[in-house]
């Protein structure tokens, strides 16, 4: 889907102000079971690899700020606006103390720019399409033109639908995907596709990574799989060498030939 985003208002300030601590952050509902699942799954795997999480955010559902006025207006305050994406990749962050909560991320201030921010659909559009910037602020305007987020991606997991955007010089532009129907994601190093299947007892597309190399990075529970394979295999091994050497020292003992078992 293309979507025509409509041209700022050319005097539109952006600002970067931390949130204040007693702002009213929106407490809505997820709109459907599985983007939970679909987001935790997407981290997991992410969890392994301490070059990807050292100094990053991997968040869903959480708080994306910055502050933006209207200097022709009556009120040229800068306004705060907050966004949820479902997923959110930043890095690097700059450090909390351990003391303190992060309850949302203004960019240029606590870090740098996400470089990804995906949007998972549920039977009903939402903001997700939205260019609106006058009324309200609508998530596509937000992502495009005030946050500048170099890949918005967004999928349908009912359907397998799956859209990625990259930032050209002032719009965002559909990608096309490789001969796999993956997507390189910049930022990650990995390719970002749909993989059917049973995971977390649910049966569906999931969004999944791959390296460069074109391995999917597994799941914590795939690599304890993969782990009791190899030590299954492993021990396979080890008892057909056990049983070669009891059949060679039988063959030697028929023939006459006696050694001691402890040399």
């Amino acid at each position: 889907m293309l979507v025509a985003t409509k041209n700022p208002p050319a005097k539109l300030i952006v600002s970067w102000p931390l949130l204040p601590d007693d702002f009213q952050l929106p407490d809505d509902p997820v709109e459907d079971e599985t983007q939970p699942l679909i987001a935790a799954a997407l981290r997991q795997p992410l969890t392994a690899l301490p070059e990807l999480v050292q100094d990053a955010l991997i968040v869903s559902n959480f708080a994306l700020c910055a502050g933006i006025s209207f200097p022709s207006s009556t009120n040229d305050e800068p306004q705060t606006i907050c966004k949820a994406p479902d997923w959110m990749y930043v890095k690097p962050v700059n450090p909390q103390n351990v003391s303190q909560v992060r309850r949302s991320y203004t960019p240029h201030t606590e870090g740098t720019i996400p470089q990804i921010v995906m949007e998972f659909l549920s039977e009903t559009y939402g903001e997700e399409y939205s260019v609106e910037f006058k009324q309200r602020v609508g998530k596509w305007f937000f992502y495009e033109q005030i946050i500048k987020v170099p890949r918005y991606v967004i999928f349908r997991a009912t359907t397998a639908h799956l859209e990625v955007y990259s930032l050209g010089s002032q719009r965002y532009e559909a990608e096309e995907p490789d001969n796999n129907g993956r997507f390189w994601i910049p930022g990650l190093n990995l390719f970002l596709g749909i993989w059917e299947g049973t995971h977390e007892s649910r049966t569906g597309y999931w969004l999944r990574w791959w390296n460069a190399e074109g391995e999917l990075l597994l799941w914590s529970e795939e690599r304890a799989d993969q782990e009791r394979l190899r030590a299954e295999e492993e021990r396979l091994r080890a008892d057909r060498e056990k049983l070669r050497a009891e059949r060679l020292a039988e063959k030697l003992r028929q023939a006459g030939i006696e050694f001691d078992d402890e040399e």
